[in-house]
C-alpha cells in the first residue's frame, strides 16, 4: 500500500513537472500583469510594496523550464501602507546609498541556473509548488545563488509563476540597521512574493529582458 502511495505522489510531481506542451518556447514577461512584492518590519511596524520585472521564460523541447532572466528596475519601488508625503520619504530613502544606491546600481537582476523538480510540503514556501529553481540573483554589485520553490503552470496560454521565499539583504551588504542593538533596527530577511505572467513569443523569437 506504501509502494502504491508513493508511486501516486512521484505521478503527481512529474505531471507538475511536465505540464508544458512538447515544443521548445520562449515566453515574454507581461509586465503590467507581473510583479515581485516585498514585505520589511521592524520589531514594532512593517512595510509593504512592490517592483515592476522584465525578462523572459525558455521551456525545452520537453516542455519543462530550462532557463530564464529578469531585470527588476529599483525605479519601479512602491509602498503600499504610507500616505504621502510619507511614501515618497520611504522610497527615496530605499532607493539612496542607504539601501538600493539606485544611482549606481539602477537595476537588480536574477538568472536561472539550475531547475528540477519539487515535491515537498513546506508551508511556508507557495501553495502546490512543482518546480525548485536555483539562480544567480544579483544585487547591489554582488551575485550570489538563491534556492526557492515555484508553481509554475499555463494559464490560457501564458505561462505563470508563483512563488514565496525570505532574502537576507545583508549577503549582499544591505546592511543599513542590520544591528539589533541600534535605536532602529531593520530585519535582515525580506520576504518576498512574485507573480510573473509570460506570454509565448512568436515562432523564432527569443524572449527579450
Amino acid at each position: 500500500m506504501k509502494s502504491i502511495i508513493l508511486v501516486g505522489a512521484v505521478a503527481a510531481v512529474l505531471a507538475g513537472y511536465k505540464q508544458f506542451n512538447s515544443e521548445s518556447s520562449a515566453f515574454q514577461v507581461d509586465k503590467a500583469a507581473s510583479k515581485i512584492e516585498w514585505y520589511g518590519a521592524t520589531p514594532d511596524h512593517s512595510h509593504i510594496g512592490s517592483f515592476d520585472v522584465t525578462g523572459g521564460i525558455d521551456l525545452s523541447s520537453e516542455g519543462r523550464v530550462k532557463g530564464g532572466e529578469f531585470t527588476i528596475p529599483v525605479a519601479s519601488i512602491v509602498d503600499y501602507d504610507l500616505p504621502d508625503p510619507v511614501r515618497q520619504t520611504l522610497l527615496e530613502d530605499l532607493k539612496s546609498a542607504n539601501f538600493f544606491n539606485m544611482v549606481k546600481y539602477p537595476e537588480t537582476k536574477f538568472k536561472i541556473t539550475k531547475v528540477g523538480a519539487y515535491g515537498g510540503v513546506d508551508t511556508s514556501y507557495v501553495a502546490d509548488a512543482n518546480y525548485l529553481l536555483t539562480g544567480d540573483f544579483t544585487m547591489l554589485g554582488q551575485t550570489h545563488s538563491i534556492t526557492f520553490p515555484a508553481h509554475i503552470r499555463t494559464v490560457n496560454d501564458s505561462l505563470v509563476t508563483d512563488a514565496k521565499f525570505n532574502l537576507d539583504r545583508t549577503k549582499w551588504g544591505m546592511k543599513m540597521y542590520s544591528d539589533p542593538k541600534q535605536k532602529l533596527y531593520i530585519y535582515p530577511n525580506v520576504k518576498i512574493s512574485l507573480h510573473v505572467k509570460a506570454a509565448k513569443t512568436a515562432k523564432g523569437e527569443t524572449a527579450k529582458l
